[in-house]
């Protein structure tokens, strides 16, 4: 057996045993979603200032949307995203909010805005701060109904 295959097959079954002895699956690993608690209230807070400066022009100050943006807070803004990843969302507000100049916020600027968005629309707190990075975020699965 070839060297490189017997290590993967080594760091599969170890993996699988720790998982099964009850040992902590590294969270990359994990399934997550929105229901998992993926921000911090701390995080929301600070976006809500946030939004209102940089998005509530277009998406109305109380998330209702307006006549060229969508509303951020609801049925609709749920199942739009639902079975998507919050890497997709973030991706979306990285590369293109707001709209008359994205760069003028920053990554954890958008982070926390999305922060707010998860409170508005009643997804739970965590204790860990929403990352800033969209790698990260794709493994933190959209879900609109809680499971």
């Amino acid at each position: 057996m070839e060297e490189t295959t017997r290590r993967a097959i080594m760091a599969i079954t170890s993996f699988g045993a720790l998982a099964a002895a009850g040992a902590q699956v590294p969270a990359a690993a994990q399934e997550r979603s929105v229901w998992d608690g993926v921000y911090t209230a701390e995080q929301a807070a600070r976006g809500g200032p946030l939004y209102a400066t940089e998005c509530a022009a277009c998406h109305g100050a109380e998330l209702e949307g307006g006549e060229i943006a969508p509303p951020l807070e609801g049925r609709e803004f749920v199942w739009k995203w639902n079975g998507l990843t919050v890497g997709d969302l973030f991706e979306r507000l990285r590369v293109s909010m707001p709209l008359d100049a994205p760069s003028r916020v920053s990554r954890t600027q958008k982070a926390d805005i999305l922060a707010y968005l998860f409170s508005r629309n009643k997804f739970p707190v965590g204790e860990s701060e929403l990352a800033s990075r969209t790698a990260w975020l794709t493994q933190i699965r959209f879900v609109a109904v809680k499971p």
